[in-house]
């Protein structure tokens, strides 16, 4: 592709040099710099890009992307000056893999909790009705049957573009994508175009990146602000702040929720542990998830795909066969009648959902048994919180690891202990070590108790010290279960 085409729609400062040169690639790491790769200089959290353009430059880049010119020029490389690199790479890589988010419908989903669902709900959906389908989550990318594994919850500009593009050369009508606050606030989804956006829900979470809750609602906001005319915007109107998304969207409005007027409304009419009856716009439909907040999910996901122009009975239909994704409430039974879950709850409010739903759904003499942890290198202000929300709804709480990533165990366990009242400190125990903490629960459960281990879901990984290890709690539940 030559440079010209590839800088169509990007607000350019200055060009030194020739706008003919061939571009084979483009790319924002200088270690994966090739021939005739247009490099951009990003300015990210940890280093700044423009401190290797000559590093780039020695591994035969062609051109190079920046916010402003190095002091020393190559007369055989051209320089692109632009406002804002970030922004300049979504739309240079959208242009090089030939726009795809236009060839597809593309449905983007954000919120504190609920994406990863929502997103694997649609894509199931979808499949169940019959088109080839993309799913960009947390969990898994796949592009129909084939899966590639996600390393973030949205994707750098490049490798998202990459997969939006093999997704349109094997057919693909539509993609579901999880949008992070990250993603939206570094530019990652700049140059892409939505068919329609969701929000699910926003609580206390990443105050370690945004610095404060006001900058953390106004990143989800900006999502739907970018949204067009053509697109739509479905958001919960039980949320406080889901009005606050609707504010300045040129896209098509319409609302979903239990409780206040909505567009799609739903209530729960029965719930058990293995699933529960709903009502959604007047039709009955039982469902194979459990707890209010799948209610939300799946109404979401209704409510979308009635935006997308599906047929409703074929929509409660597949609602009431799919599943939801991978460490989001999966349950295991002991032989001796231990009811354990493993769900990915990692914040204040997914914790409380999940333990509100667990109680809804215990009967006299069950105990709740939680095994709880935090992330190092995260935000810290919600670790006492979550250690008081465990203990408010269980009857004993084992704190214990998540990925300590780089950060000392103890130091985060302490953390979490600041959130517990001193006359609750007798049903708190420490253990450390993640994997005896799950078989200290185990062992405490007698027959009927419901052990949840919240924090990792899906994951298969503990990181400590930067190294990652295998870990899966799903796996180290079973393993302790077919020991008793």
């Amino acid at each position: 592709m030559i440079l010209k085409e590839l800088l169509h729609a990007i607000p350019v400062v200055q060009v030194v040099g020739s706008l003919d040169v061939e571009v084979a690639s483009v790319c924002f790491d200088s270690r994966k710099v090739e021939k005739n790769t247009l490099f951009v200089a990003i300015k990210g959290v940890h280093t700044d890009g423009h401190l290797y353009v000559d590093k780039a430059i020695s591994m035969s880049a062609s051109a190079v992307l920046v916010e402003q010119l190095p002091e020393q020029l190559d007369d055989n490389i051209t320089y692109v000056v632009v406002y804002d690199t970030s922004y300049a790479l979504g739309i240079a890589a959208s242009n090089f893999y030939g726009s795809p988010s236009k060839e597809l419908k593309l449905v983007g989903i954000t919120g504190t909790n609920g994406k990863t669902t929502v997103a694997t709900l649609l894509f199931n959906l979808f499949r169940y009705l019959g088109y080839q389908v993309g799913l960009l989550s947390t969990v898994e990318n796949k592009i129909g049957d084939r899966i590639i594994p996600a390393t973030h919850t949205t994707p750098d500009p490049v490798a998202l573009n990459k997969l939006l593009s093999d997704m349109v050369d094997e057919g693909c009508d539509y993609c579901f994508m999880e949008v992070s606050s990250h993603a939206v606030v570094q530019q990652r989804i700049a140059g892409l175009r939505f068919a329609g956006g969701v929000f699910t829900n926003i609580t206390h979470d990443h105050l370690d990146f945004h610095g404060s809750f006001d900058n953390y609602i106004k990143a989800k906001k900006k999502f739907f602000d970018d949204l067009d005319r053509y697109a739509f915007t479905l958001t919960n109107t039980d949320d406080k702040n889901g009005q606050v998304m609707l504010q300045n969207t040129f896209a098509h409005k319409k609302t979903y929720g239990l409780h206040h007027v909505a567009d799609f409304k739903a209530k729960v009419i029965e719930s058990h542990f293995d699933g529960m009856l709903l009502q959604i716009d007047s039709h009955e439909v039982w469902v194979k998830l459990v707890g209010g907040f799948n209610a939300y999910n799946l109404l979401a996901v209704y409510g979308a795909a009635i935006l997308l122009e599906q047929e409703t009975l074929k929509i409660l239909t597949a609602i009431s066969e799919i599943t939801g994704a991978q460490g989001r409430f999966e349950t295991v039974r002991s032989k001796n009648g231990i009811f354990g879950i493993v769900d990915y709850a990692h914040t204040p409010d997914a914790v409380e959902n999940v333990l509100e739903t667990i109680k809804d759904l215990k009967v006299v003499g069950q105990q709740i048994i939680t095994v709880l942890g935090c992330g190092g290198d995260r935000d810290k202000t919600k670790r006492p919180e979550m250690a008081k929300v465990a203990l408010k709804y269980s009857d004993k709480v084992i704190i214990t690891s998540d990925n300590p990533r780089t950060e000392d165990p103890l130091a985060i366990i302490k953390d979490m202990e600041a959130g517990i009242p001193i006359d609750k400190k007798k049903n708190v125990f420490t253990i450390s070590d993640r994997r005896e903490a799950i078989r200290a629960a185990c062992h405490i459960a007698a027959a009927g108790d419901i052990v949840l281990i919240a924090g990792k879901g899906h994951e298969k990984y503990q990181e400590v010290n930067g190294v990652r290890h295998h870990f899966d709690d799903k796996e180290e539940l079973e393993k302790t279960f077919n020991e008793q």
